[in-house]
């Protein structure tokens, strides 16, 4: 995905860096990327359109409409692929999005939205869905097998007590795997419905905070599988991620339903916790050079309190 400076994307426009800016603030667009440490980063692709519907002679207020209107054909181009039952085109369909979005970009505004789209219209019980988010699960665990390798900020376990094959909550399961793990979080998932050989995997992974998804899972069961970690390794935060709670309490922690923000939420969490109390159940999991040999994925249930 090829990138501009800021005073390389004004000279495309022809104006300012402070009306490139202006615009940024007023209509949330072009929005730039702006890596950790470093300067504003425009997309070459949404300046470009941009620049194309300005010199069509419209308003800045319409081009940044028309501009954005091009965007959304990737989400359009991909609901078309999965309802065709033709991943091949869902696959195109996302290297599209991919030469104008970042990966996290790609994921929140075209996959997910177009599974969503899929569901209601189709279904949760229909063949389409079962092939698309079959299809957004093997897509999202691709690009984790592929991401860099980044320093380690901790390790999250999540309790995944979603239905592994039609529930809605299982493509923002996966989607919040691959965004911490991109972010540098050592993450496990395992079902609530397996505490069998619990401690064991506890004693390996030493956890820093727990995160509980899905909705396919009793509260019993996971009620019972957070009794068995908090068992094997004390008291740990516990947040939910895409569940429904059956007994709203003051104090509990419950994510974002959007990937990103929750991704961010842990990671705050994370920040706020001395690693080094991990640390005595073990050392955190070394990374490896090879990221498809890391063992990482969250696991999400039910309820649960938040505990420092």
């Amino acid at each position: 995905m090829k990138t501009l400076k800021t005073g390389e994307a004004a000279a495309l426009l022809s104006v300012s860096p402070n009306t490139l800016r202006a615009w940024e603030r007023r209509f949330g667009y072009p929005r730039p990327l702006r890596p950790s440490g470093r300067h504003r980063r425009y997309r070459s692709a949404e300046i470009a359109g941009l620049r194309d519907a300005l010199s069509s002679g419209l308003s800045i207020s319409s081009a940044v409409t028309v501009a954005q209107e091009s965007l959304k054909a990737d989400a359009r181009s991909l609901v078309a692929a999965l309802t065709a039952f033709s991943p091949d085109d869902a696959d195109a369909a996302m290297e599209g999005s991919l030469a104008l979005r970042s990966l996290e970009r790609s994921v929140e505004e075209v996959l997910l939205p177009s599974l969503q789209e899929v569901g209601k219209s189709k279904g949760h019980d229909s063949a389409t869905w079962a092939l698309a988010v079959r299809w957004g699960r093997d897509w999202l665990q691709r690009a984790r097998r592929i991401s860099p390798a980044t320093p380690y900020q901790g390790a999250l376990l999540i309790g995944d007590g979603s239905h592994p094959q039609l529930d809605p909550a299982t493509p923002y399961i996966h989607a919040l795997e691959l965004f911490c793990d991109r972010a540098g979080a050592a993450v496990m998932t395992l079902s609530v419905q397996a505490c069998q050989c619990l401690p064991e995997a506890l004693a390996a992974f030493p956890p820093d905070t727990v995160v509980l998804a899905g909705n396919a899972a009793s509260d019993d069961h996971v009620a019972a599988w957070a009794y068995a970690v908090r068992s094997s390794v004390g008291e740990l935060p516990f947040v939910v991620y895409h569940r429904r709670l059956s007994e709203p309490r003051p104090g509990r922690r419950t994510l974002s339903t959007s990937p990103a923000e929750a991704q961010l939420q842990i990671f705050r969490l994370l920040a706020s916790r001395d690693l080094s109390d991990s640390c005595r159940l073990g050392q955190p999991p070394k990374r490896r050079s090879a990221r498809n040999e890391r063992t990482k994925r969250v696991v999400f249930g039910a309820e649960t309190s938040t505990h420092r």
